[in-house]
């Protein structure tokens, strides 16, 4: 290889903003889950105060993140990271009701201990809530970071983007994916393989609503692929394996196709 190239990636190299490394920014989300959710750690705090240290810390950290990866020039970042902390109740209050749905729906779970520290999908679901919240706040890279650091690590993929509503549950999750304008209401529960996602990737549709909304109390079975910005499920529909929709359909609707499967008996040899 020619000068000409290693100049190109000192070159580049150079122009990089000191955006610290993607583990940072998710080990401080552990840390404000482990915070909330003393199950997923051991440390013990004995007073109010120790808690209220440990909050104070963590928008420190955030703070820090956002200095260093110049969320923008003329941003106040210390009243952003506020902000952000403030809403923490908020966020508490509904990855409790995202755990409560799941012990409520599921009836291998057998209480909220086992969810928060054992189900992949409440922890994709932690991650995805964080980031949304910092989206919200105009926050660029780092909610996609974290939600892309959950999705290794589960295998579900929820953009930060997507609206999702309360008593959200994920079962078992592997290969969810969940686009960045899809709409999800309340009480919805989504099986393994499930794709909300885009009839087009074109890039003209960016600010476009391009992925379905789900409606309330809606039930999307494994496999299913459920796409475009239009696409509406009406309330109390379940959707069953497999289906591939690219059309709403209305409220109280079961959805399933025919799939032809034939039995053959083997011959046994005598």
């Amino acid at each position: 290889m020619d000068n000409d190239f290693y100049k190109l990636i000192l070159e580049k190299q150079q122009h990089i903003e000191a955006v610290p490394p993607n583990e940072i920014m998710a080990s401080w989300a552990v840390k404000v889950l482990r915070l909330l959710y003393p199950e997923q750690s051991k440390k013990v705090y004995s007073d109010i105060k120790q808690i209220e240290d440990e909050f104070a810390g963590l928008q420190e950290n955030l703070l820090t993140i956002l200095n260093s990866t110049q969320v923008c020039s003329q941003c106040d970042h210390k009243k952003v990271a506020r902000n952000f902390f403030e809403m923490i109740p908020v966020l508490y209050e509904m990855l409790n009701k995202d755990a409560l749905a799941i012990l409520e729906g599921d009836p291998a779970a057998n209480n909220e201990f086992e969810i928060i520290r054992t189900y992949p999908g409440f922890f994709a679901i932690s991650f995805y809530r964080l980031a949304h919240e910092l989206l919200k706040l105009e926050i660029p890279l780092i909610p996609r970071i974290l939600t892309e650091y959950a999705h290794s690590h589960t295998g579900i993929d929820i953009h930060p983007g997507a609206e999702i509503g309360e008593h959200f549950f994920i079962d078992h999750g592997s290969g969810i994916v969940i686009g960045e304008t899809t709409i999800i209401g309340n009480h919805v529960k989504l099986y393994q393989g499930v794709t909300l996602g885009a009839l087009s990737v074109e890039k003209y549709m960016k600010f476009i609503k391009r992925h379905p909304t789900v409606e309330d109390h809606v039930v999307i079975y494994s496999g299913a692929t459920i796409l475009g910005g239009e696409t509406v499920i009406g309330h109390h529909s379940i959707i069953g394996g497999n289906v591939w929709l690219t059309k709403s359909v209305p409220p109280h609707s079961t959805v399933y196709h025919k799939p032809r499967i034939e039995v053959v008996k083997n011959k046994v040899e005598e």
